[in-house]
């Protein structure tokens, strides 16, 4: 069986990775609000600063901050994907393995999660995040994807509207 690790720093600020298990669905499109209002409701009761995020129609790539002392992002994100799955019609394949668990057959099982380690990751992450639509074809410029915190940083000044014209990305750019 395998042993995943997770760094668990105290108020740190993690990049993640969540998929759907089918990656030719777009039920994360399909579904924003539905997706927004599970954020919405685990922050509530779980606060989490959202420093970027962008959801495309198979997979989602974000970069949350920790309030100090709390570690438990896996909670987190089990109650985003319950309440997100929940909300959904029972329309899925699922397969006998999961069903003889229970389990609904909308997520991959497992995350992907960076802990950002300075100033220049954070920055190179949240680039990342933004230019993914461009980098899978969904659109020519990031400004043009309309589920991304690239909004946020255009209207706070952050980000010109057309950032990232210039801009390619692989995935060694951050030694991943």
């Amino acid at each position: 069986m395998p042993n995943y690790r997770r760094n668990f720093l105290p108020g740190g600020t993690f990049f993640f990775t969540v998929n759907l298990l089918e990656r030719n669905r777009d039920l994360l499109v399909r579904h924003v609000d539905v997706l927004r209002e599970a954020v919405r409701t685990v922050r509530a009761a779980q606060p989490f600063e959202i420093v970027a995020w962008v959801v495309l129609p198979e997979h989602q790539h974000c970069i949350w901050t920790l309030p100090p002392g709390d570690t438990d992002y896996p909670e987190r994100w089990r109650l985003i994907k319950l309440l997100f799955s929940r909300a959904l019609p029972k329309d899925e394949r699922i397969s006998a393995s999961r069903g003889a668990k229970g389990e609904r057959g909308i997520w991959q099982r497992r995350f992907w999660e960076h802990t950002i380690r300075d100033e220049r990751d954070l920055n190179n992450h949240i680039d990342y995040v933004h230019y993914n639509p461009v980098k899978h074809g969904h659109v020519a410029s990031p400004a043009d994807w309309p589920h991304s915190s690239i909004h946020r940083y255009i209207e706070q000044g952050l980000l010109t509207p057309d950032w990232g014209a210039d801009l390619t990305f692989d995935d060694d750019t951050f030694g991943e």
